[in-house]
């Protein structure tokens, strides 16, 4: 066939391809969709658009709807045992919680029990946590510990800025490489974005192992990123909790957007555990193996708070964290207290919520009265009366900004770490947790929950109700979006 008559061909031909492999391409787009995609709004709302935006659909689920990060992490899977330490020793079961916590235990043993369907890590006794309030406390105390790191530094954060408290972290961890300690530093590569120079380039400039988590030219990703924070210095002395390395958390510092927050610093078997996550991390984001005993240390008992490290994320086959909250909501007696900056919960858990308040539980949830995110907030405020017309109390607190996520129950179980109440947080981002069982810790961080409780207002059905027409109609559409906020 002449070139001619090949272009006289498609001329004439070209609607009919065009038309077949767009079907052809929407059609498996809408099947792909039907049958991968667990969340049935989600699947409902990809397949629609594929069918209705033929062509086009196709595209934008191939381009954001697709999570190949999960495909990555689970063929990553097969190289976890490596990370898995020894530590049957200090495991205790749980049923060994009732009669630990008698004659209290039963609801423990039964969040435990849960915990443990869906999390691939003992519960570890012999733990210390202590509870550092603020960056005034909180990085002085992981500063100190990289100052005084003699093997090894482990550091994952979401943000890194590289402002004066970045500059004091980048100086502490640059003398740790020059007398010989190994250290790796794993940022997320959209928060590194958040303050320019890139803290990043720094780094890798002053001769400290850094890599980016999930480079963001992976756009069919860019929701997808890592929240956690932690940092493990010489395998022994573990840092985590809510904090980004930013001099916004230090409130006594000249900030735009001063941020109060709680971190924590664990010794005991449980940093073992934050260590396994690093390095499992670590493998995903640059393919080396961290082991041996410069990172993975002999651990020791040294208090008595028994706790389990939980890590979820996209390439998790169960939502760890969405399970944990939801068994710890069913097993509760007493109480049920919360504080997160943003709280857009999925139907379950709000039913959740609104189930333990109807059966008499108290269910305090705390946030920010000001929000730093105003599409976040306004699809909060579209949400909260799910549970505020269940008899659940919302609390609003006055700024500064409280980027705080503590859950206690009962005043023996508490949950600490990264997630926030939102789809971000239990389905679309890396997060690390840590449940601990004991009424002393317990009892400290529902002192911290009465101190914010002491200054909030309580938001009620009323309130709600009374917003004018155009704010609610907003607040409304923001919360169409909430699935990805």
């Amino acid at each position: 066939m002449r070139e001619d008559q090949v272009f006289e061909w498609i001329l004439n031909y070209w609607p009919y391809v065009f038309t077949v492999v767009t079907s052809i391409g929407s059609l498996w787009a809408a099947i792909h969709a039907v049958l991968w995609k667990r969340d049935v709004r989600s699947a409902l709302g990809w397949a629609g658009l594929i069918i209705l935006s033929p062509g086009i659909g196709a595209v934008l689920y191939f381009l954001f709807g697709i999570n190949r990060v999960r495909r990555k992490a689970m063929a990553l899977r097969a190289t976890r045992e490596k990370f898995r330490l020894s530590l049957s020793a200090f495991a205790i079961a749980p049923e060994d919680l009732e009669d630990k916590f008698h004659p209290h235990g039963e609801a423990l043993m039964q969040i435990g029990k849960a915990v443990s369907c869906v999390v691939n890590r003992p519960l570890l006794i012999g733990n210390h946590i202590d509870l550092l309030e603020n960056g005034e406390e909180a990085f002085p105390a992981m500063l100190e510990a990289i100052r005084q790191a003699q093997h090894s530094i482990t550091l994952v954060s979401y943000i890194f800025s590289y402002d004066s408290l970045g500059k004091a972290f980048v100086d502490e961890l640059a003398l740790a490489v020059e007398r010989g300690v190994s250290v790796r530093v794993l940022i997320d590569a959209v928060g590194v974005r958040y303050h320019n120079p890139s803290v990043y380039r720094v780094l890798k400039r002053r001769g400290v192992p850094a890599a980016l988590f999930i480079p963001i030219h992976h756009i069919s990703v860019f929701n997808l990123r890592t929240h956690r924070k932690i940092c493990v210095v010489d395998g022994v002395i573990g840092f985590t909790g809510g904090m980004n390395i930013r001099v916004n958390h230090v409130l006594s510092a000249p900030s735009p957007l001063p941020t109060a927050d709680v971190h924590f610093r664990l010794e005991g078997p449980i940093v073992g555990q934050l260590q396994e996550v690093f390095a499992e991390d670590w493998l995903f984001s640059t393919g080396e193996s961290l082991q041996g005993e410069r990172w993975f240390r002999p651990l020791l008992t040294c208090g008595d708070v028994i706790c389990r490290g939980i890590a979820d994320g996209p390439d998790e086959t169960s939502h760890a964290l969405a399970w944990a909250l939801q068994a710890a909501i069913s097993s509760a007696k007493k109480r049920v207290r919360i504080v997160t900056p943003y709280f857009i919960p999925d139907m379950a858990l709000a039913m959740a919520l609104g189930v333990a308040s109807t059966r008499g539980i108290e269910v305090d949830i705390i946030i920010p009265s000001r929000s730093n995110l105003k599409l976040v907030q306004w699809a909060s405020v579209a949400q909260i009366w799910q549970v505020v017309s269940f008899g659940c109390r919302v609390w609003l607190t006055p700024p500064p900004f409280d980027h705080a996520k503590l859950m206690t129950v009962d005043g023996r179980w508490s949950l600490i770490g990264s997630t926030n109440w939102d789809a971000r947080s239990l389905r679309l981002n890396f997060e690390f947790n840590c449940e601990a069982y004991d009424t002393e810790f317990t009892a400290k961080l529902d002192a911290l929950i009465e101190s914010r409780l002491s200054q909030a207002r309580r938001l009620n059905l009323d309130e709600l109700q009374a917003r004018p027409l155009g704010v609610r109609v907003r607040d409304g559409l923001a919360r169409l979006v909430s699935p990805y906020l």
